[in-house]
């Protein structure tokens, strides 16, 4: 999860490059790098999901305060076993170490057909719900508009007519511009919400679904993870890096829900479906919502084209490990693309569109469908450092987690709650997730017979 929404161009080489990382990051740079990994389309759409699940103002904001310090508790686990194990590939070579072969595959399994699938259908969700406020395109506009994103992308990227690094710099500006727009004009607004907001508190079962949403916005600090081996004098700056970029995200997240709750109220805005749209249209009318629309809908294709490029060389990479998947190891010279990755990549997300068609609620299915999965994974990259610290005692750790063990035992913890709370209040896309990671199960014992018997 992300799940996370947007993968770093750091993440890309760092899959190509076989070369030992430089330090070359300052800790501005580093700053500036998990300030946009993490700051995502999905900012756009849960805050109406958060309002939806919580009894007041108060607690929508102490949701997001919370999901920040989860982040931070979750970041300096990431970061020791960054530095201490660098490799490219990150958590698998993380579970691969502590677990075997078995568990990395089932992560490998799960990123390609369930985390990072998922994640680019969410994007299409969100681009089309925001795209529809634009041009409906009938009773399933939404879907309609999510299923040409991922078509038109893949098949771009197939032919490849990739993104210049100008174009994914305009995109990332046209989100900062959107949502900086949204908190001036949500916090200087006077509410038109006309039903006063309940005060009465949510229920245990509420608040883990609401730290479900929440923390699919702070998703994709993980991959930090795959910057920590190259940032200077990294045994004091992890922290410091880390500390400042989950500041700088809390602080605007919570700016952008004070805009809501400013502009909208607590029920119109957990009512929305296109929660900056529909603030934008209580100020500036139509005009104002078909222009934050359209930055919110660039923006979305820009992070869905960076995550469509980089989980097809997640699959590529799988095809190259294991010989039942090397139909999706082989790499076309021309145009230079993993080619039958990317086909089966768009033809699972498409599928998945598909899921979140039938049961009405695209955005929401796609975040059923991944979370148990992203946080049962999680919850062994936490057990993993636990493993290793008693595993391999003597090897140099540039980076340590302070207070340890509490602090790794403490996001286990967190981990366990939102795993436990991803299945039992969610939908039928949690289902089918864990359907799909256990249909790994018989693939991978019939790996290893291919493997025996040749």
């Amino acid at each position: 999860m992300s799940k996370g929404e947007n993968y770093s161009l750091l993440e890309e080489l760092a899959e190509t490059e076989v070369a030992a990382p430089k330090a070359s990051l300052t800790l501005p740079d580093a700053v500036a790098l998990i300030v946009g990994i993490v700051i995502g389309a999905g900012i756009f759409q849960t805050p109406a999901l958060v309002a939806a699940q919580a009894g007041s103002n108060i607690a929508v904001l102490l949701f997001w305060i919370m999901g920040g310090a989860v982040s931070l508790v979750g970041a300096v686990c990431y970061a020791e076993l960054a530095t201490t194990y660098p490799d490219v590939g990150g958590v698998y070579y993380y579970l691969k170490r502590a677990f075997g072969r078995g568990i990395a595959f089932l992560f490998a399994w799960a990123r390609m057909t369930v985390i990072q699938t998922g994640s680019i259908t969410l994007l299409a969700f969100v681009f089309g719900d925001y795209a529809s406020q634009i041009w409906r395109l009938g009773t399933f506009s939404p879907s309609v508009y999510a299923a040409i994103a991922i078509a038109l992308l893949t098949t771009l990227n197939i032919i490849g007519l990739q993104q210049g690094k100008w174009t994914q710099n305009l995109l990332t500006l046209a989100k900062v511009l959107g949502l900086l727009l949204v908190v001036i004009l949500g916090l200087t607004a006077v509410s038109n919400s006309t039903a006063p907001a309940p005060v009465e508190s949510a229920s245990s079962g509420t608040w883990g679904l609401a730290m479900v949403f929440v923390l699919l916005s702070y998703g994709g600090w993980n991959e930090a993870a795959y910057i920590s081996a190259e940032i200077q004098n990294r045994q004091r700056n992890m922290l410091r890096s880390l500390l400042w970029s989950i500041g700088i995200i809390t602080g605007i997240y919570l700016l952008i829900n004070l805009a809501y709750l400013r502009g909208l109220g607590l029920t119109n805005m957990a009512n929305s479906e296109a929660v900056a749209a529909d603030l934008m249209r209580s100020l500036w009318g139509e005009p104002g919502a078909w222009f934050i629309s359209l930055l919110i809908a660039i923006s979305t294709l820009g992070a869905m084209n960076a995550t469509i490029f980089t989980g097809a060389r997640t699959i590529y990479a799988l095809g190259q490990d294991f010989s039942l998947f090397s139909f999706m190891g082989r790499w076309q010279q021309r145009p230079s693309t993993p080619t039958h990755a990317l086909m089966l990549q768009g033809a699972i997300a498409l599928a998945l569109v598909f899921l979140g068609t039938i049961t009405r609620k695209g955005f929401e299915t796609m975040v059923d469908y991944t979370a148990p999965v992203f946080w049962f994974f999680f919850l062994l990259s936490g057990i993993s450092l636990l493993v290793l610290r008693k595993r391999d005692p003597h090897i140099l750790r540039p980076f340590r987690v302070p207070f340890y063990p509490i602090t790794p035992l403490l996001f286990c913890a967190v981990c366990g709650y939102l795993l436990y709370s991803s299945l039992v209040y969610t939908g039928v896309g949690a289902v089918v997730g864990v359907l799909v990671v256990a249909a790994g199960i018989p693939l991978l014992f019939w790996n290893r017979y291919r493997s025996r018997k040749r």
